[in-house]
């Protein structure tokens, strides 16, 4: 007779970390009023490649303020949608990402709406974003948890992957999908999609303050006594 394995570690890795997490930088809520439609959020994800979230917050909402609905800035000439992206790091590729994604989903939906995908389960409704052009999972999930949506799908981008694969809690070198695939079913079941993004926010921090890409400082870093690289680094 085989035995039942019992909860995964990681689990209570992740309730541990969070705990640290939170002391060392305190409790990142997210108001109600602030939440952003599902469109807004694709919007911001696509153009926000290597650029601060306030400045791809901005662009977004200089965007529809120019143009008045999303459906006008599909239209829009793509030079011009370039010039209006200037602040964004790489404003040629945001633009062109941005246009063909949204025209895509009017050519798909007849407008850029995406109402459809609160009656879908999370991961469909992922797998649906995803099939337009420049929407991977960081910002499928985005779309899912960082809105209206309010649903339980981990957002992913470089600090908080490289934390996980230097802990690891998922394997090494594994990229936004095969990390979101791995870490899903262990996230802690009690935490609501609003502490999923607190998760995400604490965690991109953590990688920008101690756990970075280089030189990472691991002796004195809130998470090493759970974390394997920090375990067996010089000075730990």
């Amino acid at each position: 007779m085989q035995l039942p394995l019992g909860p995964d570690p990681r689990t209570d890795d992740l309730r541990r970390l969070q705990a640290l997490l939170v002391q060392r930088f305190g409790r990142i809520e997210r108001a109600a009023a602030k939440w952003r439609q599902p469109e807004w959020v694709l919007v911001q994800g696509v153009i926000g490649a290597r650029t601060k979230s306030e400045v791809s917050n901005a662009a977004t909402d200089r965007l529809l303020r120019r143009y008045g609905s999303w459906e006008a800035v599909a239209a829009a000439p793509l030079e011009e949608l370039q010039a209006e992206l200037a602040t964004q790091t790489y404003p040629n590729i945001a633009a062109e990402r941005l246009k063909s994604s949204l025209t895509a989903l009017v050519d798909l939906r007849g407008a850029v709406d995406l109402s459809h995908l609160a009656a879908m389960e999370t991961g469909t409704a992922m797998d649906w974003l995803e099939q337009l052009p420049g929407i991977g999972r960081k910002i499928a999930a985005g779309v899912m948890n960082a809105s209206t949506l309010d649903r339980r799908a981990l957002v992913l981008d470089s600090h908080h992957r490289r934390i996980l694969q230097r802990m690891g809690l998922v394997p090494a070198k594994a990229d936004t999908a095969r990390t979101f695939a791995a870490i899903m079913p262990v996230m802690p079941e009690e935490w609501s999609a609003a502490e999923f993004d607190e998760h995400h926010l604490l965690m991109k921090k953590l990688g920008q303050t101690w756990c970075r890409p280089s030189a990472p400082d691991c002796a004195t870093c809130p998470a090493q006594a759970l974390c394997a690289t920090g375990r067996v680094s010089p000075g730990s």
